[in-house]
């Protein structure tokens, strides 16, 4: 079937429709990743955005039903080159289109993706539609400028209920803004008890559980969106350890007075380079994130610059001067995507055991 993708700037890409025929809206980003796109889809971080992926063959070793982040798929929509439906793997059940479908996910493929990708370098993220009904541009153009774009998408992804799971280790409490699987599982590696709250989970309520300490998950959407979380963070903070990933790190810069920032185009993919100032080394990460902490603004907020990006020298990490927190930009746990970075939840428990 046919499919369109419009872009906010009037740009237009005709391509074929696959998953679930439709129409839908979202904020338009790009990933770099070569592999790992059932991760990526199931991330609840992409919640609200439609991914353009670079790599140019997406789908061939088809979807499992094992590698999901989450339950269900979070981004609006998928854009690839080329995708394959006859996928070959041990481990595959179904292909990228049957995923799609089954998830009412609207895809297109065929379409230039590099000239995308440059598109949103040069301009920033934009808002677009991808559309693989029988609609006019004009209609497709009136629905774009009819739909509001939000960003509180970790409102909506955040488990509505206290979840535990249970450990003969340390008792961590994972407030919930979108975390993935793969931060959990790392917890539970460690032997932790980990218990799951909502977004806005009261300071008392998360020491009603006695936990060890605290992480701040990651999650799609602005920082500044929480404000519940921000006020709670900063009784957190000075409390018990928390660490914060992604989302979680933004939230803490917050608490102490920093300020965040939308980035023009964001990091999302496998390969981006940080240097851990303390062990003088540097790390190849994964990274899903649209918005960054300002590092001159917590300069004089008793927080230490602890990794740096590489590529453009945005804030990676940072930790307190007299509280047992600190926290990473970029994921730790991988998945898609290298897992040199494991080692943060290694120092997490070394916290919780009493070291600095």
């Amino acid at each position: 079937m046919d499919a369109i993708l419009y872009l906010e700037d009037g740009s237009i890409y005709e391509g074929k429709g696959f998953g679930k025929v439709g129409t839908t809206v979202g904020e338009l980003v790009f990933n770099t990743s070569m592999t790992g796109y059932q991760e990526i889809l199931t991330d609840p971080s992409y919640a609200g955005q439609i991914i353009n992926m670079t790599y140019p063959l997406i789908g061939n070793y088809g979807v499992n039903n094992i590698e999901n982040e989450s339950l269900k798929i979070h981004a609006k929509g998928f854009i690839v080159k080329n995708i394959s439906n006859n996928p070959s793997n041990y481990m595959s059940d179904k292909s990228i289109d049957e995923m799609l479908k089954s998830m009412d996910i609207v895809g297109i493929y065929g379409v230039d993706t590099r000239s995308i990708t440059k598109k949103i370098r040069n301009s920033g993220v934009l808002k677009c539609v991808i559309s693989s009904e029988n609609l006019s541009i004009n209609e497709i153009k009136e629905i774009l400028n009819n739909t509001e774009i939000k960003d509180d998408w970790m409102k909506k992804v955040s488990t509505k209920e206290i979840i535990n799971i249970k450990g003969d280790g340390y008792k961590v409490a994972v407030v919930d803004f979108g975390v993935k699987q793969n931060i959990i599982n790392n917890l539970k590696q460690r032997d932790c008890d980990v218990t799951i709250l909502p977004y806005n989970a009261s300071f008392e309520e998360i020491m009603s559980i006695k936990p060890d300490g605290v992480l701040l998950s990651n999650g799609p959407g602005d920082p500044k969106e929480v404000k519940d979380a921000i006020e709670m963070t900063k009784e957190l903070m000075k409390n018990i350890p928390t660490l914060g990933i992604c989302l979680g790190h933004q939230i803490i810069a917050l608490a102490v007075g920093g300020n965040t920032y939308k980035m023009k185009y964001g990091h999302r993919g496998g390969n981006h380079g940080v240097y851990d100032i303390d062990k003088d080394k540097s790390y190849i990460t994964s990274q899903n994130h649209g918005y960054a902490v300002d590092k001159n603004s917590i300069e004089d907020k008793d927080m230490i610059v602890t990794h740096i990006n590489l590529n453009d020298n945005t804030v990676e990490g940072m930790k307190h001067k007299n509280y047992p927190v600190f926290s990473v930009q970029y994921h730790p746990e991988g998945s898609p995507g290298p897992q040199d970075s494991s080692y943060i939840f290694d120092k997490f428990i070394s916290v919780l055991g009493g070291d600095q």
